[in-house]
């Protein structure tokens, strides 16, 4: 699980010179600027402490010791986040918010920190606090690895004090969520999803769904028992579920009357689209299976983030 923690093969070049900022948006080449200035930077040193423990007092504000990068999907984000990783000296890693919470289920929390311990830049893709439990464990390991000189860089389609909000009772954990966020500059990064600028349209579908996959590794499931079986496996091991996969078939697709299922799905869909899994399906477009009912809800901007990823997968040769 932790040699796993390298950008998905699609952003294996990612750079700040390859990223393209939108004119018309000022801050997409703004955000880069910084966030390469950012990484240029260098390690802090790890706070020193005087006889008997007590840290010194800093003449000056200390910086702060990672970047979040906070818009909507499809404006470079996770290019943004692959190319600090690229240019980072030292040891570093990158994964997504639910491989570093399943990186505590497997060794633990010692064991997590014992393991990142010493290293310079830790990225985390799509933070999202869906449970108080993440809240805790999270701020915790963030406050850990601060301390002895680790920066981080996050992205994120919430800001982070907003960070749970609509999805369990996030007052109640009001200081620990904003002692994490103060560890981090929060940039804005303006924008249109990338992924839809060319097309205005829907995730395509099609009629014979065997007929329609292309040459290599595929499969070819019902559309509910992928989303039966998504129940039965942990999220963290969904990678392994289309490691080496060109394509995707999905019979029958019909839209989600369970949130669970609904953010099962959405799990996958972030694992197809790193590694840039073609779907071809037939039934309802997958950019429309979630009800209005769920996006009016707290997980409105995962779905959307999804719908968006769906219609590029399923795309991908036009």
């Amino acid at each position: 699980m932790a040699a796993a923690l390298v950008p998905p093969p699609q952003f294996a070049g990612a750079s700040f010179d390859s990223y393209r900022p939108d004119p018309d948006y000022a801050s997409q080449a703004s955000v880069r600027d910084a966030v390469a200035a950012f990484v240029a930077a260098g390690p802090a040193d790890a706070p020193r402490r005087g006889l008997f423990g007590r840290r010194k007092q800093a003449a000056e504000p200390a910086a702060k010791s990672g970047v979040y990068l906070d818009g909507g999907f499809g404006v470079g984000k996770t290019h943004l986040l692959a190319a600090a990783y690229h240019a980072a000296s030292g040891r570093k890693t990158f994964g997504t918010f639910i491989e570093y919470t399943a990186l505590v289920g497997a060794l633990g929390f010692q064991g997590t920190v014992d393991l990142l311990r010493g290293t310079a830049l830790v990225c985390i893709d799509e933070f999202e606090l869906d449970d108080p439990g993440d809240t805790m464990v999270m701020t915790r390991l963030i406050k850990e690895l601060t301390e002895t000189g680790t920066r981080f860089a996050a992205t994120s389609n919430t800001p982070p004090g907003a960070l749970g909000e609509g999805r369990f009772a996030a007052q109640d954990f009001l200081r620990e969520i904003q002692a994490m966020s103060d560890r981090f500059d929060t940039m804005r990064i303006d924008g249109l999803d990338y992924r839809r600028r060319a097309v205005d349209e829907s995730a395509r579908t099609v009629d014979d769904v065997a007929g329609a996959l292309p040459a290599g590794t595929t499969t070819l499931d019902d559309f509910r028992a992928v989303v039966a079986h998504l129940a039965s496996v942990h999220p963290s091991k969904y990678v392994a579920l289309v490691d080496g996969l060109d394509a995707v078939g999905l019979t029958d697709v019909q839209a989600f009357t369970d949130q669970t299922d609904a953010l099962r799905w959405v799990a996958l869909v972030d694992r197809l689209y790193d590694a840039q899994v073609r779907i071809v399906a037939s039934g309802t477009p997958l950019d429309q299976v979630y009800p209005q009912t769920m996006l009016d809800g707290g997980y409105r901007k995962k779905y959307l983030r999804a719908a968006s990823r769906v219609v590029a997968l399923s795309r991908a040769v036009d």
